[in-house]
């Protein structure tokens, strides 16, 4: 994906940058936890269709 593309692209819920991740395709919001496919080259750019970024949790002791 282009980098002047990359910098005009924001997340639909919080418009927050997005972190690309070129080995699976994918936008990826840290702030909202949530991940944006990338279809035929084309952002899916739907909070309906992002799905939920699952990170581990720091250890609760």
């Amino acid at each position: 994906m282009k980098e002047i593309l990359l910098n005009a692209l924001a997340c639909p819920k919080c418009h927050g940058q997005l972190q690309y991740d070129a080995h699976n395709q994918q936008l990826i919001c840290y702030a909202d936890n949530l991940i944006y496919s990338i279809k035929d080259s084309i952002p899916v750019l739907l909070e309906c269709e992002a799905k939920p970024l699952n990170r581990p949790q720091p250890n609760q002791e």
